[in-house]
């Protein structure tokens, strides 16, 4: 069957908003959204017109460095815009269910709940280094499943899922519910991402962002990447101008060759000082574990995690306390920075050993 008769039957027939800017046809003269004919200041390039909903420039480079067609590209506002779409296209309020895999990445439950869907969490086995438990997710299918979410690198903990087991769960689910994989930080993995087995499975949904990697957190730019029929109606249902125009600059100057070149050397020097961070924090007397991480970050089981946060910021250093997350509560996660603001941290840790002694 269609992966469209998971969706909620009522929006497939609604047409979404048609927006000025869908309907420009191309014309050069612009008087049918109601925009002032002035930029706010000499400088101001194009501020004054409403930005394209979907820009086919950027479409057409994201479909590029993916390797997939244009159509099964959608560009919103971070990973967050898409997972929240997702949510309100195929789950019924009051009827239909997520299953997410804690700890991980919070914003699912959060779009659960603002939509009335029922939340199940599955958690990851703590005691198999957070290992996602593929059984219990099968079992726990009901057919109000709808969607069912996997963070591969995982967001905490940082380990990477293996990808065919990603894949076999995709074909399981087919025709049952959507699988929607965030590879937010696969950049800094080395297993595979299932990018290439969209085109296989129309019930799969990948997402990506520019925010880690491309250094564009601050310009919301983030991407799903879906069979067509999903992407066209989550376009339906978006508000019509997701993307600022300079959000839609900055990404496609930070996907130009150069630029891309640049980035790769970065991704191999945070791949190197997450190394040597992990490797010197796993002997630290204050520090239980250090978690084996693809990403850009490292979880650490703590002696103290409360004390050793409140010295870290009483040094300027900023990391995550994992406290709220399940099996996490004596855990810290720390991003990896440049090399000058990790031997920073180092030393801050060494003080941290001295005064705890």
């Amino acid at each position: 069957m269609s992966v469209l008769a998971l969706a909620r039957p009522e929006l497939l027939s609604m047409a979404g908003y048609s927006s000025a800017r869908m309907e420009a046809g191309g014309g050069r003269v612009l008087l049918n959204a109601n925009e002032s004919p002035w930029p706010p200041r000499p400088d101001g390039g194009d501020l004054n017109r409403y930005p394209e909903p979907q820009p086919a420039a950027l479409l057409e480079r994201l479909a590029w460095l993916y390797g997939v067609n244009p159509d099964a590209v959608l560009v919103g506002r971070g990973s967050d815009e898409a997972i929240d779409l997702l949510t309100r296209a195929f789950c019924r309020a009051g009827r239909d269910q997520v299953i997410v895999c804690p700890p991980t990445f919070g914003m699912v439950a959060v779009a659960a709940g603002v939509q009335g869907a029922s939340l199940l969490e599955v958690p990851l086995r703590d005691d198999q280094g957070f290992a996602f438990d593929f059984g219990a997710v099968l079992e726990a299918i009901s057919p109000n499943t709808r969607l069912v979410y996997a963070c591969n690198p995982n967001n905490p903990t940082g380990n990477a899922l293996p990808v065919d087991s990603l894949r076999e769960l995709a074909r399981q689910l087919r025709d049952r519910a959507l699988l929607l994989i965030d590879e937010a930080y696969i950049e800094f993995a080395s297993c595979d991402s299932l990018i290439a087995d969209v085109a296989r499975h129309d019930n799969l949904v990948v997402l990506r962002t520019l925010s880690k990697a491309h250094g564009l957190a601050g310009a919301r730019v983030g991407v799903a990447l879906a069979n067509p029929q999903v992407i066209g109606l989550l376009r339906r249902i978006m508000a019509p101008y997701p993307l600022p125009s300079p959000s839609i600059e900055a990404a496609l100057t930070v996907l130009s060759d150069p630029a891309l070149a640049r980035t790769r050397a970065r991704i191999d020097l945070i791949v190197a000082e997450r190394e040597r961070l992990a490797g010197v924090l796993a002997a630290h007397p204050l520090i239980r574990q250090v978690l084996p991480s693809s990403a850009n970050f490292l979880c650490l089981r703590c002696v103290d995690a409360a004390a050793l946060y409140a010295h870290l910021l009483g040094r300027g250093i900023v990391v995550r306390s994992l406290v709220r997350y399940p099996g996490l509560a004596d855990a810290l996660r720390l991003t990896i920075g440049t090399p000058e603001e990790n031997t920073a941290l180092l030393a801050a840790l060494s003080e941290a050993l001295a005064v705890a002694a």
